[in-house]
């Protein structure tokens, strides 16, 4: 086997194996500790008592009946929160939509399920403070213009006197708490607090693509991630510093940024499709005196406008895994290029075609190589067909016939394998880029009323971009030197047709990538063809 098509065989394959392995394989999970059963005094009634999240859930649901629902909104959500203990109800981004259709709701991280576990809860000693303390509050709607306001939750629950204090700003997601605890024991007592957040999905049309996961990140372990086949239906817990914890997708995300203190996190998969969200500390109060605590919680797009800069590396949510390093400078540079075109589908073949002028030498130089080898073919058969039972003696002729020739064969591959990282980051970008979501490019097939490429970041509901993307593969292959080795020859003729199944159902705006660079390669032989 020519050794050159051996390794142009095992990129392409190595390929199809990268692109396609998370669909078919999901990533093994994280060592994790369960979470303890939950040890709350049975006594207590009330079916959502269990601590959060517990190992084992009462399907119950029990929310208070006194509070008030209030509305909280600014230019960025609509909040709905309850003063039984500030807990939300609904949490409604204003610029985001669930689908493309003309009248689909605005994406909402706070469903109606979800609501029924308290997200924005305080839990304190095992007790839920929404159904067993009794609180004051404020009653009037609140709409932020200009300046941020503060609402202020007081509610007694057995000897402790607890104030939450939450602050809206009118310019981001983020909401800031500070939560004072007050003691009428004579004596010291320590107390467990639990900050919570509950979501039943923050990937709007979920997919393999854009799944919903739970991810922290701190100092010591940098961005660390676990999907729903990482058994998050067992719980998962641990104690140390974090900077935040969070339930997130691609495009959406929850999150709390705990105040720098030690904190063991709390997460847990419940009802299929509920997840739960809890920091808990433990602290001392003292009588009469007020301990306080602070967090930050975080509900809303994964925008690098809303979190770059933002307190406790809360932008390191937006993650493009390994080709982090190089996805991000793509993102900025497809970003740029929009603000020229105002599309993002034309931005993504300028792009493509920005990239391949950079790496347009390389190609050159492991063109002219396959050529070499190309002209080299007939020799190189003769001597199989001589020395058909001597292996050693083939490789022997064969290496001399590449030095009397002047011809390396790794030399073709080199450039391939140098960009295979620049094209994977960009592949990651694509995927990642909050910008695509719901990004038109041909919103209609021309010279019809039917749908096509209005959502880059959904699979082309006519499936006219693989099939072409698949058809150019093979017209590229076609023409590419083929290999001495028939099976080999086989197997390569394979790839188009695995690659083409592969992306049928990939987002329209990576298989828009993959076409035109396919493409490009067409042209870029075919010019050297000609040369030649």
């Amino acid at each position: 086997m020519n050794d050159s098509k051996r390794v142009i065989l095992a990129i392409a394959i190595s390929l199809a194996i990268l692109v396609g392995w998370g669909m078919i394989f999901p990533p093994a999970p994280v060592q994790q500790t369960p979470v303890a059963e939950n040890t709350t005094d049975s006594t207590n009634t009330s079916p959502v008592a269990e601590n959060v999240p517990s190992a084992s859930i009462n399907t119950q649901v029990a929310l208070p009946t006194t509070g008030k629902v209030l509305t909280i909104k600014n230019a960025y959500y609509t909040a709905k929160i309850n003063t039984a203990g500030g807990f939300l109800e609904e949490f409604k981004l204003n610029d985001y939509k669930e689908n493309i259709d003309k009248n689909s709701p605005d994406v909402n991280l706070i469903s109606k399920k979800a609501a029924e576990k308290a997200p924005l809860g305080i839990i304190l000693n095992g007790q839920p403070t929404w159904t067993n303390a009794s609180w004051s509050g404020p009653t009037k709607n609140v709409t932020l213009e200009a300046e941020p306001v503060t609402l202020t939750f007081i509610g007694k629950l057995d000897d402790y006197t607890i104030t939450r204090k939450l602050t809206f700003s009118p310019k981001t997601y983020f909401i800031d708490e500070v939560l004072l605890i007050s003691s009428a024991k004579e004596n010291i007592s320590q107390v467990r607090v639990a900050f919570t957040l509950a979501t039943n999905s923050v990937a709007p049309n979920e997919s393999t693509y854009n799944p919903t996961k739970f991810a922290y990140y701190n100092i010591e372990e940098g961005y660390t991630e676990i999907k729903k086949a990482g058994k998050l239906e067992d719980g998962f817990s641990s104690t140390q510093y974090f900077d935040w914890a969070a339930i997130d997708s691609n495009y959406f995300g929850i999150a709390i940024l705990p105040d720098a203190f030690e904190a063991e996190v709390k997460v847990r998969l419940q009802d299929e499709d509920i997840y739960r969200l809890a920091f808990e500390r433990a602290a001392d109060v003292y009588p009469n005196q007020n301990t306080q605590f602070a967090v930050q919680y975080y509900l809303g797009p994964l925008s690098d406008v809303q979190l770059k800069g933002g307190p406790a590396n809360i932008e390191k949510i937006i993650d493009y895994g390994f080709f982090d390093i190089l996805a991000r400078p793509l993102v900025i540079a497809l970003n740029e290029i929009y603000k020229v075109v105002n599309n993002y589908g034309v931005a993504i073949i300028l792009l493509t075609m920005l990239i391949k002028l950079v790496f347009w030498p390389l190609s050159q130089k492991s063109y002219k190589s396959m050529n070499k080898m190309k002209q080299l073919q007939p020799m190189m058969l003769k001597i199989r067909e001589k020395y058909k039972d001597d292996k050693e003696q083939i490789n022997k002729e064969t290496l001399a016939l590449y030095k009397t020739y002047k011809v390396n064969p790794a030399s073709g591959c080199l450039p391939i394998l140098i960009q295979i990282p620049v094209f994977f980051g960009l592949y990651k970008a694509l995927l990642g880029s909050l910008a695509l979501r719901q990004a038109g490019f041909i919103d209609f097939l021309p010279f019809t009323d039917i749908v096509w490429l209005m959502d880059l970041s959904s699979k082309d509901p006519l499936y006219i971009t693989p099939i072409l993307m698949g058809f150019s593969m093979f017209l590229q292959q076609k023409m590419t030197p083929a290999p001495g080795d028939p099976l080999q020859a086989k197997i390569m003729m394979f790839l188009p047709v695995i690659f083409t199944i592969m992306f049928l159902n990939f987002p329209s705006g990576l298989v828009l990538y993959w076409l035109v660079n396919n493409l490009l390669a067409i042209f870029q032989q075919w010019l050297m063809m000609r040369k030649q």
